[in-house]
């Protein structure tokens, strides 16, 4: 089945990757592109939206998009920067703003009878982000909106299909800003709204029949949401012929390996366990920069994954759970750089003497559409719903050199605090949660005889995609009970402190 697609073109915005998940909230299918790299094959796609940018259309490094085969020919939403720049080299005028426009914003004035604001009203909270702003509207430009600072805050332009606003109706910010894109894509450039879970399903199994045929396929499991949901759909499109690999590196959260097994073994996944935490821990012995750790862990994995794989006969394929956000082309200012698919995602990046063709099934989806796929396989939702893990594991959270007290310790605390935190009715409201081991000792009272013994942080976070997040207000009597249950219980920790730093300027892994 062809779906509608829609192209977004970035000029550099932070916000980019949030228009395409909105869009894909609509159930409708989006791509994202350079603004300098617009695919040759652009009848495909039915409507076009312009990105916001961290450049100015009056500076030296102005980005230039060809839009000769889309503007006028396809219906087009022009975002912040892309409304300065229709309005700047079309017949208006940008200028340097008396006040940096950035924040919340109301919408004073909506022109009457317009699709574009149907059932959006005056009073509406938008999301400003910019320095500039559009003194004069371009040729055939007719005012829409407007704020008390912002008077062209959104335009259309005459005998075309395209509109453009000075807001973000991306950000959670723009409260009716779901509403417009749904106005934009659906009422006027009438776009389906086909993309949906089960058509996804459906469309990639019979995709991987057709690819496959045969052949038998490898994969490296993690334990994890999307190497999960990539594992279930390949075993509806292929059956026995998918071989997965899940490999105990000594470094997961206590009895990890066992537990995450037997889900498997349930989902009527063809698993094996290879159960190699002695040679990683060998091979970690004595080391603790966290590059060097993290880099012993990766070829360890290739050595013991590559050990595996020669065991299958005739394997052709290496299945990974690569998602969208690992694809995407990262745009600099200066024009952005090819694609580059992130080496290290689930099976660390395998060498080429594997000699392996690579299949990637999850390679369209977001993080949140990939839990929406897996639930409607009807996954296990305990398995969708957890949180993200580090591929180097518990390896990145003991800080300097490993032993297998300090990973026994570890697995304990972080044990606890995670079982508390289901318990409290607290786990689905983090995004992600971990203990670190600190190479602190300190001295404490235990009875009557004085301890010095480790120290361990905890950490919980909520974001929505990691590149951002903010630490989770935990209630005190919930911090209090952990507290007091990781110092009586794991031998060898004295000490409990809560992280209360946001991503940036910290990031959430302290390694």
């Amino acid at each position: 089945m062809q779906h509608n697609k829609v192209l977004i073109l970035d000029f550099g915005s932070q916000y980019t990757q949030l228009i395409a998940r909105r869009v894909r909230e609509l159930n409708i299918y989006c791509e994202i592109y350079p603004f300098n790299k617009i695919p040759s094959d652009s009848d495909s796609f039915k409507a076009v939206i312009l990105s916001g940018s961290p450049n100015s259309v009056r500076g030296e490094d102005v980005l230039h998009p060809d839009l000769s085969n889309i503007r006028g020919k396809k219906p087009m939403l022009a975002v912040c920067y892309g409304a300065q720049y229709l309005a700047h080299f079309s017949g208006g005028e940008v200028a340097e703003s008396n006040t940096r426009e950035y924040g919340r914003a109301n919408l004073g004035f909506i022109k009457e009878d317009e699709d574009f604001f149907e059932n959006i009203h005056e009073g509406s909270q938008v999301w400003m982000s910019h320095s500039d702003t559009i003194k004069k509207l371009p040729t055939g430009g007719v005012l829409l909106a407007s704020t008390e600072d912002v008077e062209n805050a959104a335009f259309k332009i005459e005998g075309e299909t395209t509109y453009a606003i000075q807001f973000h109706p991306e950000v959670y910010h723009s409260t009716d800003g779901h509403q417009l894109l749904q106005n934009f894509l659906v009422k006027i450039a009438k776009v389906e709204q086909d993309w949906t879970p089960n058509a996804f399903v459906e469309e990639t199994v019979q995709d991987l029949k057709d690819k496959l045929g045969n052949d038998k396929v490898v994969l490296g499991l993690s334990g994890g949401v999307d190497s999960s949901v990539a594992a279930m759909l390949l075993h509806k499109a292929i059956g026995e012929n998918l071989y997965c690999i899940f490999v105990n590196n000594g470094l997961l959260r206590k009895n990890e390996f066992e537990d995450v097994l037997h889900q498997y073994e349930g989902m009527g996944l063809n698993v094996k366990g290879v159960d190699a935490s002695a040679r990683f821990l060998d091979a970690l012995a004595g080391k603790s920069d966290p590059e060097e750790k993290r880099k012993t862990i990766g070829r360890v994995f290739i050595e013991v994954f590559d050990d595996e794989a020669h065991r299958i006969k005739d394997v052709k394929w290496l299945a990974q759970g690569t998602i969208y956000p690992d694809v995407i082309e990262s745009v600099s200012a200066t024009g952005g750089p090819s694609a580059t698919i992130k080496s290290h995602h689930n099976v660390g990046g395998l060498p080429d003497f594997m000699k392996l063709k690579v299949v990637e099934p999850l390679k369209a989806l977001f993080k949140d559409e990939v839990r929406r796929v897996g639930a409607s396989m009807n996954m296990d939702s305990h398995l969708l719903g957890r949180h993200p893990f580090p591929g180097p594991g518990l390896a990145i959270r003991i800080l300097g050199d490993l032993t297998r007290e300090k990973v026994r310790i570890l697995q304990e605390v972080d044990a606890i605090f995670i079982n508390n935190l289901r318990s409290w009715n607290l786990y689905d409201k983090v995004w992600q949660a971990g203990a670190m081991l600190l190479p602190v000792n300190s001295v404490g009272v235990m009875g009557d005889e004085r301890t010095y013994e480790k120290c361990v942080a905890l950490r919980a976070v909520e974001s929505t995609d990691g590149m951002t997040a903010d630490w989770v207000n935990l209630p005190y009597e919930f911090l209090q009970k952990t507290s007091n249950e990781i110092i009586n219980k794991v031998k060898g920790v004295n000490r409990v402190v809560y992280d209360i730093s946001s991503k940036p300027p910290a990031t959430i892994e302290w390694e």
